[in-house]
């Protein structure tokens, strides 16, 4: 098969320490080229990755046949470079959120689907190993029906919400959000992005989340929670007509419990999840098992896809590149089956809309907002 032919479209910090890295490594992909507004990074790029650097996406892409872009810009650039990509035609993987307007998420997904072009976006916190064998048992059956899904700090804004909505399914349909949002002043402390000790304020935010068929969504956040030791919990969790599944600990050593019903009906039956690696002293991770003790499904896996090659040739990645690869590999087989992304751009959409949401009910005195807002 020939290589899908990818560029670089902006130079944010993640396309040469994740995106480049995961790309040398991947099959079935080339990255062809680079593009930047600004000629100076375009140019800065370009020549670090020996690739032709563009300041026209015109250019890029008639010059190199690029056939989609990785969307890598300012956190707040998002919406704008994702809307001109599609514009020019480009398949697109964009980093997250989407867009921090739903318009112009709306405007995205027009362009593309007009134009038979596919969008999939950067979420890749429940494409991560741990979260994956998590919903291999959900539909194995081994839980029964989830009937509620809480994020407790386990990821923020439309992360936390992905994580949240996947384990009731991305088909279930959110219909009504009630949120709560408050700003506290915490004590001077070491904060791990800024290098350095200071006073900081954190904005916690809460939401319930209602959908058609009654059951329910919990997500909580706090601003600081990835790198404040006075804000060291992580939890994500469900609750099933069978058993119930539950990730805590810190951000650095999480701890993975997952228990369903005994045959004796008292339960909790433990979950046992295994990783296989390569080699017994290392290597790339090959599988997670999980052994249920349920004699009609007694073993439910989940193989990492960037592990199939002979020994000691595959990818040494850690969880989150494998998560991150999973997006790649999601719209590269999107190209060339036609078939939509694994996620994309419509599950983005909706997940920030839940966060947009959650804040314009706390705004308005914890008030229901209903699903979909109103334009």
């Amino acid at each position: 098969m020939e290589p899908v032919r990818i560029a670089f479209i902006g130079a944010g910090r993640r396309t040469l320490y994740l995106y480049r890295r995961i790309l040398e490594e991947m099959d079935g992909v080339e990255l062809v080229g680079v593009w930047s507004r600004s000629e100076e990074s375009a140019k800065r790029l370009g020549e670090e990755l020996g690739l032709p650097w563009f300041t026209d996406m015109a250019k890029l892409k008639s010059e190199t046949g690029a056939q989609a872009g990785i969307v890598s810009v300012s956190y707040s650039a998002n919406g704008a470079v994702g809307l001109e990509a599609v514009s020019h035609g480009f398949h697109i993987l964009t980093e997250t959120p989407i867009a921090h307007e739903l318009s112009e998420a709306d405007e995205i997904i027009r362009i593309a689907e007009e134009n038979a072009l596919h969008v999939e976006v950067a979420e890749q916190f429940y494409r991560r190993p741990l979260e994956q064998i998590k919903l291999e048992l959900i539909a194995a059956g081994v839980f029964g029906r989830i009937y509620s899904s809480f994020n407790d700090f386990a990821g923020h804004g439309y992360h936390g919400v992905s994580v949240m909505r996947s384990y009731l399914g991305f088909e279930a349909k959110p219909v009504r959000v009630v949120g709560s949002v408050h700003d506290f002043q915490l004590a001077e402390h070491y904060g791990m992005n800024a290098g350095k000790f200071e006073a900081r304020s954190e904005t916690q935010e809460h939401g319930i989340v209602e959908f058609d068929d009654g059951r329910t969504g919990i997500f909580h956040w706090t601003s600081v929670g990835y790198d404040s030791g006075l804000r060291w919990w992580r939890s994500s969790r469900f609750y099933g007509e069978r058993g119930m599944g539950v990730m805590y600990g810190t951000y650095h050593e999480p701890v993975t419990e997952l228990t369903s019903i005994g045959p004796d009906r008292y339960g909790p039956r433990a979950i046992t999840v295994q990783r296989e690696l390569e080699r017994c002293d290392g290597g790339a991770l090959r599988l997670i098992r999980a052994l249920t003790g349920d004699p009609d499904v007694p073993v439910v896996e989940w193989h990492n896809p960037f592990a199939q090659r002979e020994d000691g040739r595959n990818p040494e990645w850690h969880d989150d590149e494998i998560g991150v690869a999973g997006c790649i590999q999601s719209l590269v087989d999107a190209i060339r089956s036609g078939s939509p992304p694994s996620y994309g751009a419509r599950q983005a959409r909706l997940d920030q809309e839940i966060i947009l949401a959650i804040r314009a009910s706390a705004a308005a005195g914890n008030q229901p907002v209903e699903l979909p807002m109103k334009r």
